[in-house]
């Protein structure tokens, strides 16, 4: 199997700069007529799958909504998951998982490992046990094209405390985040497979995220308050490697499934048109 930074800048180059969440919560189930239950999971995952897997590049299933539902819930989610992947669509697991030693390992084999029932192209994680905690799980993916996404500056006001604190050496948390998963990427050919998850609402921080050589998740678009031309402020002029991430700003279309996709194409677009030329070289002062 190729890279998941390879089948990722693929998949994009073909469906574009987008990743779609699916996120039932409750209060979306209800705005689409469902029933908090198991029928209404499957039904609302069902018309997400159908109208999107065959049009976006990425779709992040939340795993917690669907974990809420106990044993049945998650096998909505292995179905879905699974059809996801024969449709095209590329299968970014929202699990934010974190551990040390043989639990952050055993998380690798049950999402990452392709011959695991819950195989999925990528999954986020949580580096504030250590990013060298994750080793175990960064191998894995490396070792099966599979992909890690690594928190680093996230949209949540509550992350600043910790993500902006600054270290002895004088880079902040998040900064050594970026940089760690940086030398995991370097001298990676193409696109590396490990990125960093950086939110569309935290403005200009000064943080360098120009050697990550990896995709860089960005969510908080849309319902959260970050917008497509926003982007060039948190990024500077070279956006390379971003993928864009909405949820409630597509998932709110609903019930209809041609709502659905006009949506994701109206939010695929506008990304494209703020993101031209952001995988040129550096051709002016990025701003950080």
């Amino acid at each position: 199997m190729d890279s998941f930074g390879t089948r990722l800048r693929t998949a994009t180059a073909r469906r574009g700069r987008l990743c779609v969440g699916i996120d039932p919560h409750p209060e979306l189930l209800a705005a689409w007529g469902l029933d908090d239950d198991l029928a209404g999971l499957e039904r609302f995952t069902a018309t997400v799958v159908e109208a999107l897997a065959e049009r976006v590049a990425v779709v992040k299933p939340q795993s917690a909504f669907y974990e809420r539902h106990g044993s049945r819930g998650i096998m909505i989610l292995e179905s879905y998951i699974r059809q996801l992947r024969e449709a095209g669509a590329l299968v970014l697991l929202d699990a934010k998982r974190g551990d040390i030693g043989s639990t952050v390992a055993a998380y690798a084999r049950a999402y990452l490992d392709q011959s695991a029932p819950m195989a999925v192209d990528a999954v986020t994680a949580s580096p504030y046990l250590g990013v060298g905690a994750l080793r175990p799980m960064i191998d894995t993916a490396l070792a099966q094209g599979a992909g890690v996404f690594v928190l680093a500056l996230t949209s949540n006001p509550q992350g600043r405390e910790v993500q902006h604190a600054v270290r002895a050496d004088g880079r902040t948390v998040a900064q050594a985040v970026i940089d760690e998963i940086a030398q995991v990427n370097a001298g990676v050919p193409g696109p590396g497979s490990i990125g960093v998850v950086v939110g569309a609402t935290i403005g200009r921080t000064g943080h360098d995220m120009t050697e990550v050589n990896g995709p860089i998740l960005v969510p908080g678009l849309g319902a959260q308050g970050g917008t497509a031309a926003g982007l060039r402020e948190v990024f500077g002029v070279r956006c390379t490697g971003l993928l864009p991430s909405y949820s409630r700003e597509v998932l709110g279309a609903g019930p209809g499934v041609p709502a659905l996709r006009a949506a994701a194409d109206r939010v695929r677009s506008e990304c494209e048109s703020a993101l031209v030329g952001a995988d040129e070289p550096i051709s002016d002062d990025l701003g950080h």
